[in-house]
C-alpha cells in the first residue's frame, strides 16, 4: 500500500500547477490577443487582459472580411476541409486496420507473417522518405487540390493494424469455435463479435487518428494550391506575411484559436472512452 505524504502530495500538485500553467499560458496570450485590435497587438507590451473586440475579430475570421496580406478564404471553409479530411483519415485508418488485422489473425494464407511484417516495417520509414514518390502518383492521378489527395496517401496505418492485431490475439479460441458452431461465417463473426468488443479501442484509436489528421502540415502544403481547399493549419501559415505590421495578427489569433476548438472537443467528449480503450485490464 502506497502511504500518503501531506507534503509529497502538496508537491506533486504544485508541480502539476506549473506544468499546466506553462502549457496554458500561450493559449491564453493567444486568447487574448484574439480579442484586441492589431494595433493594440503590437504595442510593446502587449495587454494581457481580454479586449473588446472578441466578437468582430472572430466574425472577420469565419466570414474572410480581413485586411492585411495573405489568403482571404473563410475560416468556416478552411475548418470544413480540416473536418472532412481528419474525419476520412480516422474513420478510414481504422477501417483498414480492422479488416488487416482480422486477415492477418484468422485467416491461413501463404506469406501471411510477411505481410504483416511488411506493413509494421512501414513505421521505420520517415514521411520524408517515401513523399516524393507519394506526391508523384497523387499528382499522376489528378488528385491536386482535392478531398482524395488529402487524405487517401495517409488512410494507412501500421500502428493501429498492430494495436488491433495484437488485441484479437487476446480474444480466446472458444467465441471463434462457438460462433463456427452457430453457422456464423466470418464477416458474421467480425462484426457481431470482434467489432464489438473492440469498441474502447475504435473510440481511443478514432481521437488519435482525428487529432494526427486535423494536424497534418507538410503533406497539404504540397498537395493543396487552390486556397479553397486549404486545411485551417496551412491558412494560418497562408495568412502570415514577412512583415510583422503588415499582418491582421486580431484576425490571425481568432483564426488560431478556431482551429484548437475541434481536436479539444473531441477529446471531452471521448475523454472516457480514450483512457478506457488504452487502459481497459478486461481485454
Amino acid at each position: 500500500m502506497v502511504e500518503r505524504k501531506p507534503i509529497l502530495t502538496a508537491f506533486a500538485h504544485l508541480v502539476l500547477i506549473i506544468g499546466v500553467l506553462i502549457v496554458a499560458f500561450p493559449v491564453y496570450v493567444t486568447f487574448v490577443a484574439s480579442t484586441h485590435s492589431t494595433d493594440r497587438i503590437v504595442q510593446t507590451p502587449m495587454p494581457l487582459t481580454p479586449g473588446d473586440q472578441l466578437v468582430e475579430n472572430y466574425v472577420k475570421a469565419l466570414s474572410g472580411e480581413r485586411t492585411g496580406p495573405g489568403t482571404k478564404v473563410a475560416v468556416s471553409r478552411m475548418m470544413t476541409v480540416s473536418l472532412v479530411s481528419a474525419l476520412i483519415i480516422a474513420i478510414g485508418k481504422i477501417a483498414i486496420s480492422l479488416l488487416s488485422a482480422f486477415a492477418i489473425v484468422y485467416f491461413r494464407f501463404p506469406f501471411r507473417q510477411f505481410f504483416f511484417w511488411a506493413i509494421f516495417v512501414t513505421l521505420m520509414l520517415p514521411v520524408e522518405v517515401r513523399i516524393g514518390p507519394t506526391y508523384k502518383v497523387v499528382s499522376d492521378f489528378g488528385m491536386l487540390n482535392s478531398y482524395a489527395g488529402l487524405t487517401v496517401p495517409l488512410i494507412a496505418s501500421a500502428t493501429a493494424t498492430f494495436l488491433f492485431r495484437q488485441f484479437f490475439l487476446t480474444v480466446p479460441d472458444e467465441l471463434v469455435e462457438a460462433a463456427r458452431i452457430d453457422g456464423a461465417g466470418p464477416m458474421r463473426f467480425f462484426k457481431d463479435v470482434l467489432l464489438p468488443l473492440s469498441t474502447t479501442s475504435i473510440a481511443a484509436l478514432f481521437v488519435i487518428q482525428f487529432i494526427y489528421g486535423w494536424n497534418q502540415y507538410l503533406w497539404p502544403l504540397l498537395v493543396t494550391t487552390d486556397e479553397n481547399m486549404y486545411p485551417v493549419v496551412i491558412g494560418i501559415k497562408r495568412m502570415i506575411s514577412d512583415g510583422d505590421a503588415t499582418n491582421d495578427w486580431a484576425t490571425i489569433m481568432a483564426t488560431a484559436m478556431l482551429a484548437m476548438l475541434p481536436p479539444a472537443l473531441v477529446v471531452m467528449l471521448m475523454q472516457k472512452w480514450f483512457v478506457k480503450g488504452l487502459v481497459d485490464t478486461e481485454k
